[in-house]
């Protein structure tokens, strides 16, 4: 078993990007852009290393090698994207991995491509880049080549000297646990489980009684073998059921207006245990959208339009006005999920201002983005 912050430690240790690894400060799956350039990554890395795992380290500096880490990215169909955009598509997994010298709310991105063995090319036109068109690894960079590509084995033995340099042990394992719940969740109730006399899974949160079902907030869950983390939510709510083979959460949105909430689920995500050391994950979006009255939808869209234009021209709010902008992110979703199709747009118009005001409007704009795109990958 492999711990994941242990492998990201070694591959910085190459310094340079090379041809089986590429390292970014971000990535941007939101714009046409950033998935182009991401799928031309991947396609280089796979048609790079036909024979062996290759990787994309995503929240560090490029000059540096600084570590400064990425928001949580939970999106379970980043394999939809590169299926839908490439023929003879890599394996993808995309991993949140627990660095200490970082925020709570920080992870580095880890991005695991394993090939196929065969040419990779895209399938279509996206951004730039025509259907067709094959990449290839050239030092650090990822190059367009000729159709008559042939593919060489040449990194093999590093990766797996990287991977065997990685693997976790039971005192690593131990210090994990141990940080989790007397460290970085001292404050909160913490618990952990062994399944399969092999996984360690912790899990922290505040738990709340409605209605007869404990919700947990603030939520934090650790795969302490690997270091990833599996999940996290400053804001939204989940339930938590465990057996001796699963560990499964349902996440719930609170969403509603004037003072009239509901929690929906949104999504159920499994962790199987295998006898065999190995684990999967299933995650099914669940999430029925509430519906509004038209009319208090347009009042409330309205209003929202007016709050985002004050911003741009920096026009002070009055109070009342403060308290509609802790809802406007969310308000605007559920404009936009009851058929006000260019809300979503508005809402994105007003980023630069609400990461401006930071606190809990700008989380509950990265919610509601979270949110959107679950909901459009379905």
């Amino acid at each position: 078993m492999i711990n994941k912050r242990l492998l990201i430690k070694n591959l910085l240790a190459h310094n340079d990007e090379s041809s089986f690894y590429d390292k970014k400060r971000k990535i941007d799956l939101g714009s046409k852009e950033g998935k182009a350039k991401f799928l031309k990554h991947i396609c280089a890395l796979s048609n790079s290393n036909p024979r062996n795992n290759s990787y994309i380290v995503i929240g560090v500096e490029d000059e540096t090698n600084e570590i400064r880490g990425v928001d949580f990215f939970d999106d379970s169909k980043i394999q939809n994207l590169v299926n839908a955009y490439l023929t003879n598509p890599p394996l993808i997994a995309y991993e949140n991995i627990m660095f200490p010298n970082l925020p709570e709310d920080k992870v580095v991105g880890l991005v695991t491509i394993r090939p196929t063995g065969e040419i990779t090319s895209l399938r279509k036109n996206i951004w730039k880049y025509w259907g067709g068109s094959i990449f290839l690894r050239d030092g650090s960079i990822s190059m367009p080549k000729d159709f008559d590509i042939e593919i060489k084995d040449v990194n093999s033995e590093i990766v797996k000297a990287i991977e065997n340099r990685a693997k976790n042990n039971i005192e690593l394992t131990l210090d994990g646990v141990f940080d989790f719940i007397n460290n970085r969740h001292s404050d909160l109730p913490s618990e952990y489980k062994v399944f399969k006399e092999q996984f360690v899974l912790c899990w922290a949160g505040i738990p709340k009684q409605v209605k007869g079902k404990t919700y947990y907030s603030r939520v934090d869950i650790e795969l302490i073998n690997e270091q990833v983390r599996l999940f996290y939510s400053a804001l939204d709510e989940i339930t938590i059921s465990v057996t001796e083979d699963y560990f499964r959460i349902e996440e719930y949105v609170h969403l509603g207006l004037n003072n009239n909430y509901h929690y929906y689920p949104l999504e159920r995500l499994t962790i199987n245990f295998r006898e065999n050391g190995f684990y999967n994950m299933e995650s099914e979006l669940i999430f029925e959208p509430p519906k509004f009255n038209k009319k208090t939808l347009f009042h409330i869209y309205n209003n929202n339009n007016s709050l985002v234009e004050k911003l741009q021209k920096n026009i002070p709010l009055r109070e009342d006005e403060q308290k509609d902008l802790q809802h406007l992110p969310a308000t605007y979703l559920i404009c936009y999920l009851n058929d006000f199709s260019d809300a979503i747009d508005k809402l994105k118009k007003a980023q630069p201002f609400l990461k401006q005001i930071g606190g809990k409007v700008y989380q509950s704009f990265k919610d509601s983005q979270r949110i959107l795109r679950k909901v459009k990958y379905n």
